[in-house]
């Protein structure tokens, strides 16, 4: 496997670029003092708007300022008195993770703030793990429906398929006649005949797409449903059976996906992969069709009845 400096190509298509660490030499200077003084602003806003019956305390006497006093933050989130001022006052204080997640807690900072809080600080902000039923909202239905001349769906947190648009179909195949694992991307790159005829570049697209799931799954590692599904996997590819161990990790950037379509030939879409709101682990993936593959589609429309 060729490899650069801060970048993966995988092989047998080198339109598909992925990004493995970025070097920006010229990047402007962040001033520090500027980012730690808006941080201590920020955390004396929330607490001012706070009253101590708003965090189980006693009003008590009257108040010369709004909101809580320090010492009733620090108290609530576990820290000293004389650390929790000196974040106020904007000094030069690292908090770590698990504190800056007790102060949005003793704050009652909703997601937005708390996430606004941890860039301030220059801190990585821990991924939620989602869980549950994942649902597709209406909005993005209807969005989806509107890309008529551009075949989209929406990934859930183990690359299943939750929403598509009838381009997709036509050009991918029904997924609504696939049922429990089958309607996964893996399940259909790895194991599905008919979808790896469609695939012009296989491997480059298969590698690529497994390494990209490697690093969405960090997220999710001993979920019993990715293990299920890691499991089938190896049982029924040989391939995916030895790439999975190599651990590969990629962030797509860009790409060109080549599609042998039965009826229509080659075509050629660059697409786009982009999150879905705050969902952390839901994405909508755009193809849109390059040269005369646009009129293939138009024509694969026409003739499929909806």
């Amino acid at each position: 496997m060729a490899r650069t400096k801060g970048r993966k190509q995988f092989p047998a298509d080198p339109s598909i670029d992925y990004a493995i660490v970025t070097f920006m030499s010229d990047a402007p200077t962040i001033d520090a003092d500027a980012r730690r003084r808006e941080a201590g602003e920020f955390l004396r806003s929330r607490r001012e708007r706070l009253v101590p019956s708003d965090v189980g305390l006693s009003n008590g006497f009257r108040r010369r300022t709004p909101g809580l006093r320090r010492e009733e933050v620090a108290m609530l989130a576990g820290v000293g008195t004389t650390w929790y001022t000196w974040l106020e006052q904007g000094r030069d204080v690292k908090p770590s993770n698990e504190v800056l997640s007790a102060l949005s807690g003793a704050l009652q900072l909703d997601p937005t703030e708390r996430r606004h809080l941890f860039v301030l600080h220059d801190r990585p902000l821990p991924d939620p793990r989602s869980t549950g039923v994942e649902r597709i909202n209406e909005p993005l239905r209807r969005m989806l429906d509107s890309l008529t001349g551009q075949p989209a769906y929406v990934l859930g947190r183990r690359w299943d398929l939750l929403a598509w648009n009838r381009a997709a179909e036509v050009v991918y195949g029904p997924y609504g006649r696939l049922e429990g694992d089958e309607r996964n991307t893996l399940h259909l790159i790895f194991t599905d005949p008919d979808h790896r005829r469609l695939l012009v570049d296989w491997e480059a697209v298969a590698r690529a797409s497994l390494a990209m799931f490697r690093a969405d799954y960090a997220r999710h590692t001993g979920n019993p449903d990715f293990t299920r599904l890691i499991a089938h996997l190896t049982r029924q590819s040989t391939e995916f059976a030895q790439w999975w161990p190599q651990r590969e990790v990629a962030r797509p950037l860009a790409g060109q996906k080549r599609v042998n379509h039965p009826t229509a030939g080659q075509m050629l879409f660059e697409y786009s992969s982009l999150g879905v709101g705050d969902l952390p682990d839901m994405k909508l993936i755009v193809f849109t069709p390059l040269d005369d593959s646009g009129k293939k589609l138009e024509q694969l429309l026409r003739d499929r009845p909806r």
